[in-house]
């Protein structure tokens, strides 16, 4: 008799508990000494909510992978050129595609993708065909008709574009098949039924197209359930859908024909019916999968059979929410704010430990809305207390070091008439000055810890002066590229920190990135944003909150991360605030007071990255 190991090259292994183990595979067997049972880790599909889009988007295509995606075009209402790009945790803006359209065809991959065709606002659909580098867009060679809303397979060396639409004249559905080799575009076999709005996937040798609208001329709607594959040359019918359906909805773009998905949407009557539908193409046959979250019909899809996302849409008002489906033994809870213990006092334009923890932090000087303040509070992941007060009472100063050595800096009080360029020393218990800041400045940005501190840019005006401080004292260094105030707190150490948005005197998106010698340019925030609480390290950070420009209302939830080289967008917190603090890390972190209009708050929000836990079953040998 074969052995499980023989069967499956695996040992059963035997674990205190479910989830631990050096790997985690589908099928795989162990015994929890725990539990005193046998369980197997076994693969379902889910979706989990992630990260909001930048923009909304109807009728708007994807591309790519799961973790690497692109989404351009589309209207929210008019037509747009936008590309948004997509790495696993959030969105960030990509380069512009060259006309305004929706309903375009793609494919290919983020760094090598594939469009054509589309139509605007008039209706008037396009030969155009662009090539993607992940960064922008270069046109090519036409495609060899007018087209909208096509499907799409295959490369950017080796793409398919099938049927759709054109109002040209006389108004058409079409059949055609074109190939594209990487420059030129030739004819291919015809599709069996003639149809636009559907949804294609596979590759150029082995595509997959399904569903679609075949209506023609003088004639209402007539959505279809048909679904054929091709191999190179020609189209064969195979197994419908489970129900008629539209394109106006996503899919798995990198899928394969024998893992392919469409997530189903309708408009309903009165764009008013939207579904939440997604079916699985196994090769052979149809099956309906588990439903996403958030019913809309427009929604754009990218990814492939096991792993996929969904973005936008309408419900039928205009949606940012995303979803991603994985087909995983691990079950996935999305990155989220939730709520900390609230501050003893509400306050904003206060200044953190900016080395802290999010389960050990300070919150030191500030505005109560009527008086400058010099409280401290500590944060031990659970609750604030009471401190030692500062020195000399203040608000928008630097911050640095962690709860046992904080370092606190510049500043100013009431209405900004003084500024200060005193700094003060904590040392867990009380506070003590230290060496004066070479130049006195308040809504400055700055980090480190208390024996090696950074402090750059500020008011009055806006400066580019940048100082470090040795724990005992500042010195003058390279100055900021672009003088500013008003920054995103302090993000890194002194030997690698990043300067983020703040006001020149505009609002700004521009990131700079310091080496412990000199700044250079950093990736661009997707957003313009000053005043907002900032946190984690140089290649590794987040900005939560802040105003995000000039006029009311300017208060903003958003957050975005920073890997040391671009931004992408991250999940929002509960409330919209200027002037608010944080600390921690990138996944692991914590933003506290601000003012929430028209008043300052005690909120404490923590943040949470995306964490995945094994699941599995327990087997019955009764």
């Amino acid at each position: 008799m074969s052995t499980y190991q023989e069967l499956k090259g695996l040992k059963v292994k035997y674990l205190s508990a479910d989830t631990s183990g050096d790997r985690v595979k589908e099928g795989e067997i162990f015994y929890n000494s725990s539990g005193f049972t046998m369980g197997v880790h076994v693969a379902t599909a889910s979706w989990s909510s992630t990260t909001d889009a930048l923009y909304p988007s109807y009728n708007t295509t994807g591309f790519g992978a799961q973790t690497a995606s692109a989404f351009v075009g589309g209207s929210y209402p008019g037509y747009q050129n936008k590309t948004q790009e997509y790495n696993g945790l959030g969105f960030s803006i990509g380069g512009n595609y060259p006309e305004s359209r929706g309903s375009i065809g793609t494919a290919g991959i983020l760094t090598a993708g594939l469009a054509w065709g589309g139509n605007d606002s008039s209706e008037f659909e396009s030969q155009l065909t662009n090539e993607y580098n992940g960064t922008a867009w270069t046109n090519v060679n036409n495609y060899p008709i007018t087209v909208a809303a096509p499907a799409g397979a295959g490369t950017q060396t080796a793409g398919l574009g099938a049927g759709g639409w054109d109002y040209s004249g006389p108004f058409s559905v079409a059949n055609t098949t074109n190939e594209y080799d990487g420059t030129n575009w030739t004819g291919g076999g015809n599709l069996n039924t003639a149809r636009s709005s559907f949804w294609g996937g596979g590759t150029q040798t082995a595509a997959i197209m399904a569903g679609g609208d075949k209506f023609t001329p003088g004639t209402a709607s007539n959505y279809g359930a048909e679904t054929e594959e091709y191999n190179g040359s020609s189209w064969t019918s195979v197994n419908s859908l489970p129900g008629t359906t539209n394109g106006q909805g996503g899919r798995t773009t990198n899928g394969v024909q024998t893992d392919f998905r469409v997530f189903s949407s309708s408009q309903g009557t009165g764009f008013s019916s939207p579904y939440v539908k997604n079916y699985h193409y196994d090769g052979t046959n149809w099956t309906a999968a588990p439903n996403f979250t958030t019913a809309r019909y427009g929604v754009a899809g990218s990814g492939t059979g096991p792993a996929a996302i969904i973005t936008g849409g309408r419900s039928p008002s205009y949606v940012l929410t995303s979803e991603e489906l994985n087909v995983s033994v691990n079950t996935i809870t999305a990155a989220a704010w939730a709520s900390g213990g609230n501050l003893n006092a509400a306050k904003d334009e206060g200044a953190s430990s900016q080395n802290g923890l999010q389960t050990a932090a300070l919150y030191f000087g500030g505005y109560s809305g009527t008086a400058v303040l010099g409280t401290n509070e500590e944060y031990n992941g659970t609750s604030w207390s009471e401190e030692d007060d500062l020195g000399t009472s203040r608000f928008s100063l630097g911050g640095a070091g962690t709860t046992a050595a904080a370092l606190a800096y510049g500043g100013a009080a009431s209405g900004g008439g003084t500024v200060y360029n005193n700094s003060e020393e904590y040392n867990g218990s009380s506070w003590s000055e230290g060496d004066n800041l070479g130049t006195a400045r308040w809504i400055l940005g700055g980090c480190g810890t208390q024996t090696a501190a950074i402090g750059y840019g500020g008011a009055p005006g806006q400066k580019n002066e940048t100082e470090e401080y040795d724990g005992t004292s500042w010195s003058e260094q390279s100055n900021l590229s672009t003088a500013r105030a008003s920054l995103c707190g302090g993000i890194g150490i002194q030997t690698a920190a990043i300067a983020v948005g703040g006001q020149t005197p505009s609002y700004t998106t521009a990131t700079e990135e310091y080496d412990g010698s000199s700044w250079t340019a950093g990736g661009t925030l997707n957003t313009v944003r000053s005043i907002g609480a900032g946190m984690g390290t140089a290649t590794d950070g987040m900005v939560a909150g802040g105003s995000v420009g000039p006029g009311t209302p300017n208060y903003s939830a958003l957050s975005e991360g920073y890997d040391g080289t671009s931004w992408s967008t991250r999940a929002s917190l509960a409330q919209s605030r200027i002037h608010i603090s944080g600390t921690g890390t990138a996944t692991a972190g914590i933003a506290f007071g601000g003012n929430k209009h028209p008043a300052p708050t005690t909120a404490t929000e923590e943040f949470t990255g995306e964490t995945l836990a094994a699941s599995a079953k327990t087997i019955d040998f009764d």
